[in-house]
């Protein structure tokens, strides 16, 4: 049951309004009931049900899918350099057995319409290189290992 109250013409009226039976409804107005009766049936009010979808895994303004791997967890002597912030892989400047220097370039990440040079931490060999040049990766996953 709904109650309303309208004032139409300076004149208030004060209108109930019981729930539907099937095309009928009884509807009372300033205390007069009358019965209304409806084009179509109604049909009582279901509660949508929440739809539950499986999480879309992350891509770029590219529509290229985001890369992202676990961090190394192997001995203390090898460790990656991450990803500064999330973009898109554009060049990479080493190979894996190349030795490097602290501060030297190894990839050039576009993120934010800019290319950012990413540099080695610290002097060694390179391990493994986890990322493809067109990957997109997130902040924070390891691009290249080091030893």
């Amino acid at each position: 049951m709904k109650q309303y109250k309208y004032k139409i013409n300076g004149n208030l009226y004060n209108v109930t309004v019981n729930d539907p039976e099937e095309n009928i409804v009884n509807v009372e107005v300033n205390g007069t009931p009358y019965k209304v009766e409806l084009d179509k049936p109604v049909k009582p009010a279901v509660a949508p049900k929440p739809v539950t979808r499986p999480a879309a895994a992350p891509k770029t303004d590219s529509g290229a899918p985001v890369v992202q791997r676990p961090a190394n967890t192997g001995s203390g002597k090898k460790d990656g350099v991450k990803s500064p912030l999330p973009g898109v892989i554009l060049d990479i400047k080493i190979k894996e057995g190349d030795t490097v220097k602290k501060g030297q370039t190894v990839i050039i990440l576009e993120a934010m319409k800019m290319e950012n040079n990413i540099n080695a931490h610290k002097d060694g060999k390179v391990v493994e290189i986890k990322v493809k040049q067109g990957d997109s990766v997130l902040e924070g996953t390891d691009l290249v290992i080091i030893e």
